[in-house]
């Protein structure tokens, strides 16, 4: 009788999962990128089986993860019944911390929003506790046979793979467990990101076809502060502990308008941010603070012709493009994204922002690209789903 060695059939059962996972990866992420696709082409663009794709889609469907939505134009045979991915349910929960406000929302596979709550950030960790696991709770309850998981964007530095909130500056908290708190109470996966490197990966995944196909780029978050994230050969570089990407600090030039989060006034924030521009601005009008005017009204006085908010504006998108500047040098990427508010006035700054730019760059090197983001003015919203849809793609089984 032949012996059986259990080892090498555990070995070889191991690798049938996963050459199993791996197909099921890529027949999900085919009809991500590629809808509305049809069996026939799934198999004809990842040279699968067509036996194999029809029954990985079978799985997909019953998992409720993608649907038929009709059928498309016949090339000679039956019509081809067309797929995608499934809308409507949820699969994740986004919770967007910035310093002002602080989001909550519930999205389907395709990133789409199906609920939004919002409330006031407050430097009370206590309250911001309470809030965001009343809100998060209410989401559960609403939709118990969910398969929910949670992404957390912070302006601070996170580290993804402890799942700590190490640091936040502008609040000046230090070890924030949130994520173990949530996972405590509901008893979900939590994933947690830095703001700027979460709006990377929003952008690597919402983001214009362009910048989705490029695969070297730095995105910049121009917001109360100001955050990068650094995507390299199509995935986000976040270094040791997650704290790659805090150019925000680095030196661009004394006497800032404002200080910035770690206390300084030199610092690329201090002269670059929304708060800055604020500041500038008021300080123009002889204001000694920023008043009740947001970026949203100075950006409005400015379409409007207003001509002291255009030059404030300008001014601005002056530092931003020396920051910019020092980030083509060091890096070298195919393109830089520029992400916030700001982007709503990119016609009225990119002549700032390109010159410098264009000063920092050899003759003989090709000249980067240098973009507005197509995400909204709250793209760090679209970053903390997609935390949460990325491992839900990476990890189809």
């Amino acid at each position: 009788m032949k012996k059986i060695y259990l080892h090498k059939v555990e070995k070889q059962i191991a690798r049938h999962n996963t050459i199993r996972d791996i197909n099921k990866q890529i027949v999900l992420n085919y009809v991500r990128a590629r809808a509305p696709i049809s069996r026939a082409e799934i198999a004809r663009e990842t040279s699968l089986q067509r036996s194999t794709v029809s029954a990985i889609i079978d799985d997909l469907q019953l998992e409720g993860l993608i649907e038929e939505i009709g059928t498309g134009d016949s090339t000679g045979g039956r019509k081809p019944t067309l797929l995608r991915l499934k809308t409507g349910t949820p699969v994740a929960i986004g919770v967007d911390v910035t310093p002002r406000e602080t989001t909550v929302v519930l999205s389907d596979l395709a990133g789409n929003l199906l609920e939004t709550e919002e409330f006031p950030t407050s430097s009370d960790i206590n309250y911001m506790n309470k809030q965001i696991l009343a809100k998060v709770s209410n989401f559960v309850d609403l939709y118990p046979e969910a398969n929910l998981e949670v992404g957390i964007s912070v302006p601070g530095i996170a580290d993804q793979t402890s799942g700590e909130i190490l640091y936040v500056p502008y609040f000046q908290w230090s070890n924030w467990d949130i994520g173990r708190q949530i996972t405590e109470q509901t008893g979900m996966e939590v994933v947690i990101e830095n703001d700027a490197n979460a709006v990377a990966l929003a952008e690597l995944w919402f983001g214009n076809e362009e910048i989705r196909r490029t695969r070297n780029f730095v995105m910049v978050f121009v917001g109360e502060g100001i955050g990068t994230g650094i995507v390299i050969d199509g995935q986000v570089y976040r270094g040791e502990n997650g704290a790659a990407g805090e150019f925000g600090h680095m030196f661009v030039s004394e006497n800032a308008p404002v200080t910035c989060s770690c206390g300084r006034r030199d610092c690329w924030e201090a002269h670059a941010s929304e708060k800055a521009l604020l500041q500038r601005y008021a300080s123009s009008n002889g204001s000694a603070g920023q008043g009740s005017i947001d970026i949203d009204h100075l950006i409005g006085l400015a379409q409007n012709g207003e001509a002291r908010a255009i030059n404030k504006l300008k001014e601005n998108a002056k530092y931003l493009g020396i920051g910019i500047s020092n980030l083509l040098i060091g890096f070298s990427p195919q393109a830089v994204v520029i992400s916030g508010s700001i982007t709503k006035a990119w016609d009225m700054i990119k002549d700032e922002i390109e010159e410098a730019g264009r000063r920092s760059i050899r003759q003989e090197v090709k000249t980067t690209k240098i973009v507005p983001s197509a995400l909204g003015d709250r793209p760090s919203i679209l970053g903390s789903i997609s935390l949460v849809l990325a491992r839900k793609f990476a990890s189809a089984n």
